[in-house]
């Protein structure tokens, strides 16, 4: 059964041409990154640490329970690692925790955006070859030779089309994701703003 669906994938990748190769690993990387990041995001929502819960530990400088792995537990380990025990200046410190964590959630989504912006450019590389080839034939055979006037359009249609199969999908998940992370960060944000005002308020975390 593999063998059978393999072969139309063999012609159809043989038939786009040359430009298919670079179409390919951009697929296969694109993929990799979105698949990866929708799992790590996917964690961060897991288990949340309640804000509470956050406070408390933030101001006696234990460290959350292991089981906690959303992104609340993530700022308060992050700020943990940094405090330095003066209400003041740990205040910034926070904001510093806040950056050092929003910039994790960030990575991979540029990538992302760049591969998926990437692919109908290649899928234009791929129809301008085809077209080239097509125009080459009819140079040589004149309008007669169909097949090969059919091999040209075909390797420019295919190339097209499977540019845009991997653009469209890519540029959706990378907002979705966007949209993911940007919900992350407003939680972050919240924790941060009650984290600085306990600190302001002189109660020391």
């Amino acid at each position: 059964m593999l063998r059978t669906l393999w072969y139309p994938i063999e012609d159809y990748l043989l038939t786009g041409g040359v430009v298919m190769v670079p179409l390919v690993l951009v697929s296969v990387l694109m993929w990799g990154l979105i698949v990866h990041k929708l799992l790590a995001l996917k964690a961060l929502y897991r288990h949340p640490l309640p804000v509470e819960q956050a406070v408390a530990c933030a101001r006696t400088g234990q460290r959350p329970d292991s089981h906690y792995v959303g992104i609340n537990s993530r700022l308060v380990r992050e700020f943990l690692l940094r405090r330095s025990g003066h209400g003041t200046l740990d205040s910034h410190v926070v904001d510093e925790a806040v950056l050092v964590v929003a910039g994790g959630l960030e990575r991979g989504l540029t990538l992302i955006g760049v591969l998926a912006a990437i692919a109908p450019l290649l899928g234009l590389l791929g129809t301008v070859v085809g077209m080239i080839s097509t125009f080459n034939s009819i140079a040589l055979f004149g309008t007669g030779n169909a097949r090969a006037m059919a091999g040209g359009i075909s390797e420019a249609l295919i190339t097209t089309q499977t540019g845009l199969l991997i653009a469209i999908p890519g540029l959706y998940l990378r907002n979705f994701l966007q949209r993911r992370v940007a919900n992350l960060k407003h939680q972050i944000d919240s924790l941060a703003l009650t984290l600085k005002r306990q600190l302001n308020h002189g109660e020391g975390v």
